[in-house]
């Protein structure tokens, strides 16, 4: 079944956000949304979010789901502002314990910090499903990128987070607490095993070199063909050299820290602090 898909490009974060509709009615899941946040004053925007929203509201349509591909690293979540305005189930893989219980360790947030993911609405394991409306989705585990990564495969479209990227660009970085770049090389493996023709929805793009413009939609016989790091049958001891020195020369994501403790939360903020205000901490030498 075709999933029609509506794209949303974060051009500061470099995320791509997606609204995928029931073809023959007006359900839809939204994926990976983004909240935005300036780092250097603490301001948080709904800019793009409500892109989304007007969106959604013009086409009359009914958010059934807000899912996430696994807690970003890179950009806050959304997902409490937009299931605020719009309804929805918030979903995430149920490894997100994993991911709650190393980061509380880092973060230091106590025993009033669940671990638990009582704070999303569903925790997807492999094979699950779900709809929206007559459209099925379906659950992959593709852990590597971090322990708590998955893959919703709706109809013709799979929402692959940060495991691929586009095919000039090649892979996402596997040097997270918990990841491992021979458990992505096999989840990139159960994506490639998808018929050719299924479309893959990438969630972020840098623009590869000698490209000029963005790109995030790709199928599954691209990658297989010509993706940088996996393509043309690049075996898995090949894929991890690769993929372990490239990690080691890269510098940690600019929103880690704040993305992190938001988005281990389903993208809610810490509790106030005993004045009403919000604070975020910088763990030193923890990262």
């Amino acid at each position: 079944m075709h999933a029609p898909t509506k794209s949303f490009f974060d051009i500061t974060t470099n995320t791509a956000s997606y609204v995928v509709r029931d073809p023959s009615g007006t359900s839809c899941a939204i994926i990976d949304s983004v909240l935005d946040f300036d780092y250097a004053s603490g301001q948080t925007d709904t800019k793009a979010a409500d892109q989304i929203i007007a969106w959604v509201k013009s086409e009359g349509l009914d958010v059934k789901w807000i899912l996430e591909t696994h807690a970003h690293a890179d950009h806050l979540s959304a997902a409490p502002y937009l299931q605020e305005r719009l309804g929805g189930k918030i979903g995430i893989s149920e490894q997100i314990k994993v991911v709650q219980d190393t980061f509380g360790k880092v973060f230091n947030e106590g025993t009033e910090f669940e671990r638990d993911g009582s704070q999303f609405d569903r925790l997807f394991n492999e094979g699950d499903s779900f709809h929206i409306g007559q459209l099925r989705g379906d659950v992959m585990y593709t852990p590597g990128h971090t322990p708590a990564c998955v893959t919703y495969v709706l109809g013709d479209a799979a929402f692959v987070g940060d495991t691929l990227f586009m095919p000039d660009f090649g892979t996402a970085r596997c040097d997270f607490p918990g990841g491992s770049s021979a458990k992505l090389y096999q989840s990139i493996q159960k994506i490639l095993s998808l018929p050719d023709e299924t479309r893959i929805f990438v969630c972020h793009d840098y623009k590869a070199p000698g490209r000029d413009v963005f790109a995030w939609e790709t199928t599954v016989g691209e990658q297989k063909a010509r993706n940088v790091h996996v393509g043309a049958g690049k075996d898995q001891d090949s894929f991890v050299q690769l993929r372990d020195a490239r990690d080691a020369q890269l510098s940690m994501p600019k929103l880690i820290i704040p993305s992190l403790q938001v988005n281990m939360r389903a993208g809610n903020m810490p509790q106030a602090d005993e004045n009403g205000d919000v604070y975020l901490k910088v763990p030193i030498n923890k990262m």
